[in-house]
C-alpha cells in the first residue's frame, strides 16, 4: 500500500490543543478510515503556527484528504507519495 507524508498547519491552535486534536484523528481514522494506518508524526512551530508532518499508510491521497475534512482545525498544505525511505545505513563510508 502507498505510504504518504502529509505536511499540515493547524489554523488557530495552541500547543494545548494538540493533544484533543491528535485523539480526534485516531479516533476519525479508526471508526471511519480501517483502510489507513498512522504511523507517526513530526510537529513543529514556525511564523505559520503548529505544523506538523505525518506519515500514512493510505490506498490514495483522496482517503487522507476525507479524513483531514472530517478531523477539522487544519490545513494540507503539501502531501506527497513516498518513493523510498533511506538511512545513512543504507551507505557505505
Amino acid at each position: 500500500m502507498p505510504r504518504y507524508m502529509v505536511e499540515r498547519v493547524f489554523d488557530e491552535a495552541v500547543e494545548e490543543d494538540m493533544g484533543r486534536i491528535s485523539s480526534t484523528s485516531k479516533r476519525v481514522l479508526e471508526e471511519d478510515f480501517p483502510d489507513m494506518t498512522w504511523e507517526h508524526s513530526y510537529v513543529v512551530s514556525d511564523v505559520s503556527g503548529i505544523k506538523t508532518f505525518c506519515i500514512y499508510e493510505a490506498p490514495n491521497e483522496e482517503r487522507l484528504r476525507k479524513h483531514a475534512e472530517r478531523v477539522g482545525e487544519h490545513t494540507i498544505t503539501q502531501l506527497y507519495e513516498i518513493g523510498a525511505v533511506v538511512t545513512p545505513a543504507d551507505f557505505a563510508h
